[in-house]
């Protein structure tokens, strides 16, 4: 466990545990975090808002001890404490490549890791815990919520579209059956195929939800999970309820407290860090034409195969198209021969292996966002008012790009689901073009931006669902 030092001393009443400014911790709320990918660092933001809304409780926050030396290496909060549960992965073992194997090591240990850590975190501040916080993903801490007779606050580190998927596995696979029986394949677009939605292309679902490895650790884990959030006293996510209106009420009619409360990247600006900006990518768009250049990022998980990054390249030269590309030094060497040098002679483009992406997108340079459709990404390129051309790889990403593209119309999906020379031309020229259809989608994605700043706000609609929220880790309102 992370031996962090406070100021507390055990008394006989809950009232009588010292804090750190002399004051009392009234409430104990245990976190719990899925350690991998952009999970933990966005459930620790939610739990940072928290803490300080709520000054007197004390927050534990239970993560892997790799990703807590990641998430805290910079953080000091007086109220969250950090605590270590086993990552599942044995001494001296081999990983051998096998799909979520890490995910799987860890899913295997996962409830009594954390079952492990609520008494050793109980013992330690003296104060019996109030309150569960959790990523969604976490779905049988209800169980132990419910054993404790405490609040349960399930939170969903993306969107609705893919929230609905996962609680609607079952009418999905019941109806899939009959839609396969009719030899349907993933490309058929299907009407009411999920409450919320008039019509979804079915490859588009989620995998685990109809397609892939249903019996997978993961595929499991999301199933029972969509099968339990309806017992959550709440269900936060990361998002703005006027993004998804048919979606939010559908929602919010199943379960008990539905509450969007982001966009996330507007209410936490990040403080520059010692990373920041490394490459100096602002002050190369300060030199570049106003709405003129293509940001292309993909995340820190998703990897272009090389035909397409040689063929998404040869594009931008070809067309002329001013470009700032973060890409991983590894995949580098996929680049055209005398690509780099010729670009960065002529001043067309900038290559780093590391952007500070909110930033960059709000520049007034940046026309478009070539983009994986992770919803963090999505949500950011909403805030910035920049639309996107999306290469989904996998989870939710299939989903968000069928939202961006056939729901709210700020951008297109990459023909053929690959890249490919005349494709990404197409899709280039779809969105820069000063045509009709393109003045749409920016007129659309600048709607989108207003209202999520508006949801933001003082008044807005995710800050009065955030109070909503801290009423009830606070008070265990049920």
């Amino acid at each position: 466990m992370i031996n962090i030092q406070f100021p507390i001393t055990s008394k006989d009443t809950e009232m009588d545990i010292t804090t750190t400014n002399g004051g009392v911790w009234e409430r104990h709320v245990a976190v719990f975090a899925f350690p991998f990918a952009s999970h933990p660092p966005l459930l620790l933001s939610l739990v940072q808002r928290l803490a300080s809304a709520a000054p007197t409780a004390v927050f534990s926050f239970f993560n892997t001890r790799k990703s807590n030396r990641t998430l805290f290496s910079e953080l000091s909060c007086d109220n969250i404490r950090p605590y270590d549960v086993s990552d599942g992965i044995p001494e001296d073992y081999a990983f051998v490549g096998k799909p979520q194997e890490d995910i799987n090591l860890f899913l295997a240990v996962a409830e009594e890791e954390f079952r492990r850590g609520v008494n050793v975190a109980e013992e330690d501040i003296g104060l019996r815990i109030n309150c569960l916080v959790v990523d969604a993903f976490i779905w049988f801490s209800s169980q132990m919520a419910e054993d404790l007779n405490i609040p349960w606050v399930s939170f969903w580190t993306a969107g609705a579209c893919s929230l609905s998927a996962h609680f609607y596995t079952d009418l999905i696979r019941e109806k899939g059956a009959q839609l396969k029986g009719n030899s349907v394949g993933p490309d058929k677009e299907v009407v009411d195929l999920i409450p919320g939605f008039s019509t979804i292309r079915v490859g588009d679902l989620p995998g685990g939800v109809l397609f892939g490895n249903l019996e997978s650790p993961f595929s499991t884990m999301l199933h029972n999970m969509g099968r339990t959030l309806d017992k959550a006293t709440v269900v936060a996510i990361n998002s703005f309820q006027e993004l998804d209106t048919d979606l939010t009420k559908n929602l919010s009619s199943k379960f008990n407290n539905f509450l969007n409360i982001g966009p996330f990247h507007l209410i936490s600006k990040q403080k520059p860090t010692s990373k920041f900006d490394e490459f100096s990518c602002s002050s190369w768009l300060d030199s570049q034409k106003p709405r003129s250049v293509a940001y292309i990022s993909f995340g820190t998980i998703c990897r272009l195969l090389p035909d397409e990054i040689v063929a998404l390249a040869e594009t931008l030269e070809e067309t002329k198209t001013p470009f700032l590309w973060s890409l991983n030094n590894d995949f580098m060497k996929h680049l055209p021969d005398g690509f780099l040098k010729r670009t960065t002679a002529n001043g067309l483009g900038k290559v780093v292996s590391w952007a500070p992406q909110v930033q960059v997108l709000e520049h007034f340079a940046i026309s478009v966002f070539v983009t994986h459709g992770g919803w963090n990404s999505v949500l950011e390129s909403i805030g910035a008012g920049v639309p996107m051309i999306c290469r989904p790889f996998l989870g939710d990403q299939q989903m968000n790009t069928w939202m961006v593209e056939r729901v709210w119309g700020i951008g297109v999906r990459i023909e053929g689901g690959k890249f490919t020379k005349e494709g990404t031309s197409c899709a280039l020229e779809h969105i820069l073009s000063l045509n009709d259809s393109s003045k749409k989608v920016k007129e659309r994605i600048e709607t989108l931006k207003e209202l999520a700043h508006e949801a933001v706000g003082s008044n807005g609609s995710s800050n009065q669902n955030f109070m909503t929220l801290v009423d009830v880790v606070t008070n265990a309102t049920l």
